[in-house]
């Protein structure tokens, strides 16, 4: 049959099993808008900036493992997903970003809102495309689906030319092709030299990221921890893959990590990392690095392997998979003095904060008490997103999503918003900073627009928290352009953009307030006003051992 560009889109996208998409229209995409209209059936939901689009769109992506889907026009529409897109890039999420641009006539030309998305974007994307011929638009579409999803996933961009969305050629629908677990590079030399290493152990420590949420891997992580008995920490993205309040985890590793991950990673004589990439704020310093372990590490992607850490041997495959294998060829393993010693450092240096006052951890732990069951939580990037990391148990993957490569402030909301519109029977609360919540709070406007009820919990302390955290322990108080003050009222913006806004001042008022927002089915705003020198324990210095992980009592203790 005969279809337009912009018909071609739509259709494509109903093949693919999308029913939402964020965006923002303009001049060069209309025609695709103007076939959106006739298709219901595909929700849209109208985003205030084009960077909200793009972060909602990885929240859906994140929250249920389908592609994430954004549209904007060309120039500042396309450049405004850049920052979403390098956030789904750094984190492995698959998102589909389709822009249209000026016609190829126009193209090099310094045409109004002409600007190359594709030569911007190609260091952000798994992969991108311009379509300037009508003949390719169709399988363009598919392939970025396919590209987005397979392997180790992530985001793809396609750019379209506006006559390319109003020319006309045959369509010959499609079904997807099917994405296969990557198996290729699992060898059995591999897999057994990893579980000669296993029962080799005395001392075993798995950690885990972001690569056993995206595959699915949870009950294979079990199932091999409790066969190891091995001690599990994880990093932030791989929160939700090992369940939280299991007897064998001990908590996040790294700069914010705790104590027991990190005395026992460095103590350990076994490192089975399943899923990460052995980032800067895990590691701290490389050299010091588990260094008195054999390193074993799993990952689909073969680049992640030997890239930060250099490792004593690799799986290299999709992590279900991989982990099905070991545990097929792993008998029981018992090490009774290891797990007692994990146990005695978890008694000895639990987390701790300030049992007086309205404090983050205290707020988190309340939202954990009081909503844990059926809920998605969300952040922006700070301290309170290491709070939200430290202090909520995560037992079910999919359950936080936050920025950990790039570290996007702003991300939150717009996240939310997308988790939110994929999970409606699901409570979707962001955890925000005052600083954070700034940077895009006009989607506060999207959520009232569309009856999203998103609840956004602002960590308030009238600073940028994680910056004068820095500045108070190693630039010597001095706080350059990190104070907050000013005449922003939160609760004010919050009820002029259509929300709910509820302002907490003290311990007593919070649970009262969370309960009010849980049972309004409206968004929501809770400006929680807490202390500025609140501060994010354990803490390893940038560039040191994570052996040097100290706390409030240390710096006591030093003083």
């Amino acid at each position: 049959m005969k279809l337009n560009g912009s018909e071609i889109v739509i259709e494509c996208l109903k093949e693919q099993g999308v029913d939402t998409v964020f965006g923002y229209p303009g001049g060069t995409i209309l025609n695709v808008y103007d076939e959106l209209y006739k298709h219901p059936e595909i929700h849209h939901i109208l985003t205030s900036h084009e960077q909200g689009a793009a972060h909602a769109a990885d929240g859906y992506a994140r929250s249920t493992g389908k592609v994430g889907v954004c549209f904007a026009t060309s120039g500042p529409g396309a450049t405004n997903l850049v920052t979403g897109i390098a956030t789904a890039y750094m984190d492995s999420v698959p998102v589909v970003a389709i822009t249209a641009n000026v016609a190829v006539s126009m193209l090099g030309k310094d045409s109004f809102q002409e600007v190359d998305i594709a030569g911007i974007t190609m260091p952000v994307t798994k992969h991108n495309f311009i379509v300037k011929d009508i003949k390719k638009l169709a399988n363009t579409i598919r392939w970025a689906f396919y590209i987005a999803q397979e392997g180790r996933p992530g985001p793809v961009l396609v750019d379209i030319t506006k006559d390319v969305t109003a020319d006309v050629t045959e369509f010959i629908p499609q079904k997807p092709d099917p994405i296969e677990r990557s198996t290729e590079y699992i060898r059995e030399e591999d897999l057994n030299e990893a579980v000669r290493l296993i029962k080799k152990s005395k001392k075993p420590f798995i950690f885990v990221g972001g690569g056993a949420v995206i595959s699915g891997a949870s009950e294979e992580l079990r199932e091999l921890a409790e066969k190891m008995h091995a001690p599990v920490a994880d990093s932030l993205m791989g929160k939700g893959a090992f369940d939280g309040t299991h007897e064998l985890y001990c908590g996040m590793l790294g700069m914010h990590g705790t104590k027991t991950a990190n005395f026992g990673v460095t103590q350990c004589d076994l490192l089975l990392t399943i899923g990460a990439r052995f980032s800067d704020r895990v590691i701290g310093n490389a050299s010091s690095f588990a260094k008195h372990a054999k390193k074993v590490q799993i990952d689909v992607d073969p680049a992640e392997i030997n890239k930060n850490i250099m490792v004593d041997a690799s799986v290299i495959g999709d992590v279900k998979e991989v982990l099905k294998r070991l545990n097929e060829r792993l008998d029981e393993q018992k090490h009774d003095e290891w797990e007692s010693y994990i146990r005695d450092l978890k008694e000895k240096y639990p987390l701790q904060y300030p049992q007086e006052g309205l404090t983050g951890p205290y707020v988190i732990e309340e939202v954990y008490r009081l909503s844990h069951d059926n809920t998605i939580m969300v952040t922006d990037v700070g301290q309170h997103q290491m709070w939200t990391a430290q202090y909520y148990k995560y037992s079910r993957p999919r359950t936080l999503l936050s920025s950990g490569g790039l570290g996007t402030m702003g991300y939150g909301l717009g996240a939310a918003i997308g988790a939110k519109t994929a999970n409606p029977d699901k409570t979707v609360i962001n955890i925000t900073g005052d600083g954070c919540f700034r940077m895009n709070m006009q989607e506060l406007a999207t959520a009232s627009r569309h009856h999203i009820p998103v609840i956004d919990i602002v960590l308030n302390n009238h600073v940028l928290g994680m910056v004068r955290q820095w500045q108070s322990l190693f630039y010597g108080g001095r706080y350059s352009s990190t104070i907050l003050d000013d005449a922003v009222d939160f609760v004010k913006v919050a009820e002029a953009l259509g929300c709910d806004g509820i302002r907490v001042t003290k311990r007593e008022e919070f649970a009262p307030a969370l309960e009010k927002a849980l049972a309004s089915g409206r968004p929501t705003v809770i400006d929680c006003q807490i202390d500025r020198d609140d501060r994010v324990y354990p803490m390893v210095p940038a560039g040191h051992p994570i052996s040097e992980a100290f706390d409030a009592s240390d710096l006591k203790e030093k003083q």
